[in-house]
């Protein structure tokens, strides 16, 4: 079985996100990228499933600009089999929207057939929390979103996933959908061997044009501002103090 894992280029997690001047987006400038956090999941459970022998081969895919070759490379240092590079955009700033992103993903599924597709539960850069639904929809394939923890059993994957209330256990039938959370594994570190393979494995370059997509905005920024600093609280000496602050000043009592 083949399993497709689509990845995105975001600003690295651990990097504080400045705001242009104008406010008309996130300053890129000189900040450094890196594979989305749960797509790094994604890839991580792929890996998994090959080395339990449930996959035969692991692909990786990535729509956006050229410098994504960067995220790719990182996938298949991790272990992935080889690799799909998609330029749906020449700015960096231009985010290819979730439907868009659905839609040629759809394309490559027809083109390479896998069994199962594994992407991450949603982008930390945008946190649209979409694109696997959509593309579950486009081919009218199950899906599992929340996956903590995935097991494939035949023709079938039991999948564990999160919900408000606690776990819920689902049966899907395969070829399906899966979307990765937090919890459904540690993604590995890529050695420096495997970083030099990574470097010879094949990594194909498409376009959305190629697929017959068109990848143009529906939606528009109309401003980005950040969050208001929170204010410095206070020290209240008893507890009668705290109910008369909650009560004349706050206002919750």
């Amino acid at each position: 079985m083949k399993v497709l894992v689509p990845v995105k280029r975001v600003i690295d997690y651990n990097v504080k996100v400045r705001v242009k001047a104008d406010g008309s987006g996130v300053d890129l400038a000189n900040v450094k990228m890196s594979m989305n956090p749960f797509d790094e999941i994604a890839v991580e459970e792929a890996i998994r499933l090959k080395e339990k022998g449930a996959a035969t081969e692991v692909v990786v895919v990535s729509i956006g600009v050229k410098q994504a070759q960067e995220t790719l490379r990182t996938a298949l240092a991790m272990g992935a089999d080889r690799a799909i590079l998609i330029v749906a955009a020449d700015d960096v700033h231009q985010d290819i929207e979730p439907l868009a992103v659905a839609k040629l993903l759809k394309a490559v599924v027809e083109a390479e057939a896998p069994g199962l597709v594994i992407a991450g539960k949603q982008a930390i850069d945008n946190d649209m929390n979409a694109t696997g639904q959509m593309l579950a929809a486009l081919l009218g394939w199950s899906q599992a979103t929340y996956a903590s923890e995935v097991a494939v059993e035949g023709d079938h994957a039991v999948v564990t996933r999160e919900v408000d209330g606690g776990l819920q256990t689902i049966r899907v039938k395969l070829p399906a959908i899966i979307t990765a959370d937090l919890r459904l594994n540690e993604p590995r570190y890529a050695s420096l061997p495997n970083i030099m393979k990574a470097k010879k494995k094949p990594l194909e370059e498409k376009t959305a044009a190629d697929y017959g997509v068109d990848v143009s905005p529906r939606l528009s920024v109309v401003s980005t501002v950040e969050p208001a600093g929170r204010k410095a609280g206070i020290k209240v000496g008893s507890v009668d103090e705290l109910i008369s602050k909650l009560k004349d000043e706050a206002g919750v009592i």
